[in-house]
């Protein structure tokens, strides 16, 4: 039995880190994870591209949940308009935030920790507020709606194509993402390249690099030494010299890796659930650990509120989800990884804004296609909100047109409602540091969409 143990360890340990745990190795010295496998595949191009990727480029976290929160409902951009319904608690009161020089109505848990609200204003500075429309209204659509529903090409998962691109030059041990929030939800589960892909639990990650005495943190800097001594012996015998240069410019010393491996460890060691503060911190572990360039997570924000007397579910899980929020930004900044990762949300769909009995009565929600709100944080993020609300002829409000120039609400905007959820998967693409150029080849030819500019800070599309 204990010999079954050791091995299933060892298998998903393999999976981690791939065979002869070369990603171990390349933790441990700070190098590409292709660059352990094979030396020789070095260029001047396969360095400058690992170089600029330090500087330029994102990993990616993305909140997915099939449930469809009422996340949409409560964000800046949503108290504009007095007929929206929003919950009465005093812990959702009516709230001002300055984003990026503008002042927005708000749910209070959006606001700053400073007036009773649970951000920081490390967060506020670097967080947008994408409206648009996700037009679906089922649950088990969630895979679709990540797939742009049919406009990403090859049908691939926004994240995969993403991830695809962004491994290259992090020389990531895989390219795959990783799923630590669907917990056997199988629509939460990603795919790459049409294969759908295994999750793993916070604690389950917890406990299989931390949960033993031989567990891998403790080995990182005789690892390193090791991996070092022989990369440098072979690099002096048969290298060329942009493998010499890989070693100069990129490996880790000594008191880098063991940093490394403290803070890996105390990260590990506060996950006690699987919950959004476990996820949180697994997701910061799994991208330090450049295991891979996106995680997705999931954090709750009031569920399936068809029946919610006084919205009281979507009131405390919006707290708790904005803390979640805040718990990963506060993880990532444990891993010296704020400047380094963007997060984003991507629900299946949004829920009612008003225009319904249950909705207007505070009893509940139901499932909307036309609208829905990305939260994105990060260091490309401009503080604000894109889009907007637009109030329908029967009354109910709605996703509204964007100018992609301005990233304003317009009826007859240069981005149609119907192509904002592409608008919104090219923003984010590009605030990952994707150019626009590789960006259209994964999407359709007829994916429409624009790039809005107002919604990033410090690159373009």
């Amino acid at each position: 039995m204990k010999n079954m143990l050791v091995k299933r360890r060892e298998a998903l340990l393999a999976g981690l880190f791939g065979a002869e745990f070369i990603g171990l190795r390349a933790l441990a010295t700070g190098l590409p994870a292709w660059f352990i496998a094979n030396p020789g595949r070095a260029n001047a191009q396969s360095l400058q591209c690992a170089i600029e990727a330090k500087q330029n480029m994102q990993y990616l976290i993305l909140s997915a949940s099939s449930q469809g929160d009422p996340l949409n409902c409560n964000t800046p951009g949503t108290y504009e308009a007095p007929e929206i319904i929003h919950p009465l608690q005093p812990t959702m009161a009516p709230s001002m935030v300055t984003l990026g020089g503008k002042v927005y109505g708000a749910a209070l848990p959006w606001v700053g920790t400073d007036v009773g609200g649970a951000l920081s204003p490390a967060t506020l500075s670097r967080i947008g507020f994408f409206h648009y429309s996700t037009r679906s209204t089922v649950h088990g659509d969630q895979p679709k709606v990540m797939k742009l529903l049919g406009q990403t090409s090859r049908s691939e998962m926004l994240v995969s194509a993403y991830a695809k691109h962004l491994s290259t030059c992090f020389g990531t041990v895989q390219a795959e993402p990783v799923a630590v929030g669907a917990r056997g939800n199988s629509s939460e589960l990603v795919s790459f390249a049409g294969r759908t892909l295994p999750s793993i639990s916070p604690t389950q990650l917890k406990q299989l690099l931390t949960g033993t005495r031989n567990n891998p943190l403790l080995t990182l800097r005789t690892v390193r030494d090791a991996s070092l001594a022989k990369l440098s012996e072979l690099a002096k015998t048969s290298g060329s010299p942009v493998q010499k240069r890989f070693l100069d410019t990129l490996a880790t010393s000594r008191t880098q890796v063991r940093q490394l491996a403290d803070a890996l460890a105390t990260t590990l060691n506060a996950i006690t659930s699987d919950d959004a503060r476990g996820q949180a911190l697994a997701a910061a572990a799994l991208i330090s650990a450049n295991v891979t360039p996106v995680v997705t997570m999931h954090i709750n924000f009031g569920g399936d509120n068809h029946t919610d007397t006084d919205l009281t579910a979507e009131a405390t899980q919006t707290v708790s989800g904005v803390q979640g929020i805040q718990a990963l930004m506060d993880a990532l900044a444990g891993l010296g990884l704020s400047d380094k990762v963007t997060f984003a949300t991507m629900n299946v769909f949004g829920r009612n804004l008003n225009g319904i009995a249950k909705t207007e009565g505070r009893t509940g929600r139901d499932h909307y296609g036309n609208h829905a709100v990305s939260v994105m944080i990060g260091k490309n993020i401009a503080p604000g909100v894109t889009g907007g609300v637009l109030k329908g002829s029967g009354g109910a409000y709605s996703a509204a047109d964007i100018d992609s120039a301005t990233g304003l609400p317009m009826a007859g905007g240069d981005i149609p409602v119907a192509k904002s959820n592409v608008a919104l998967a090219r923003t984010l693409g590009v605030a990952l540091g994707i150019p626009t150029a590789i960006l259209d080849t994964d999407l359709a030819t007829t994916a429409g969409g624009k790039v809005v500019n107002t919604a990033l800070a410090g690159v373009t599309g």
